[in-house]
């Protein structure tokens, strides 16, 4: 099995193990991505419709998500029913440090990145205000 894309993600994914940044589930890495490269609002029914998941198993990877700072949630200034799921400066960093390792592996950088490094002050992950 030569293939040289699953050959370049392989190298992707043990740089990204060896970095000791969180180590994330598909589940999870795939919601993050959602949430940071599809225009929003973003809401748990949602993503789970979008991923043909439940909400209960978008509400766990959410909760694992924002006890790591990378997301967190926001109520809807105008009606408060609704809460929406937004990302964070930490989440970005995260993933602008997953990038690097994918394009360390394309030969365009050879800076090993820092993921998973918090920047910002939070509040307990998920805090409804």
């Amino acid at each position: 099995m030569g293939d040289a894309s699953l050959a370049g993600w392989m190298r992707t994914l043990i740089d990204y193990v060896r970095s000791g940044a969180p180590d994330l589930t598909n589940r999870q890495m795939a919601l993050l991505m959602l949430v940071y490269l599809t225009p929003g609002p973003h809401t748990v029914r949602g993503l789970a419709r979008i991923l043909g998941v439940s909400k209960p198993v978008v509400t766990r990877a959410l909760n694992t998500l924002g006890g790591l700072g990378y997301l967190r949630r926001e109520r809807d200034q105008d009606d408060r029913r609704n809460v929406f799921v937004v990302h964070t400066s930490d989440g970005t960093n995260f993933l602008e440090g997953f990038k690097r390792f994918l394009r360390a592996d394309d030969g365009v950088s050879t800076v090993r990145p820092a993921i998973g490094v918090r920047t910002e002050q939070r509040e307990p992950a998920f805090a409804h205000r």
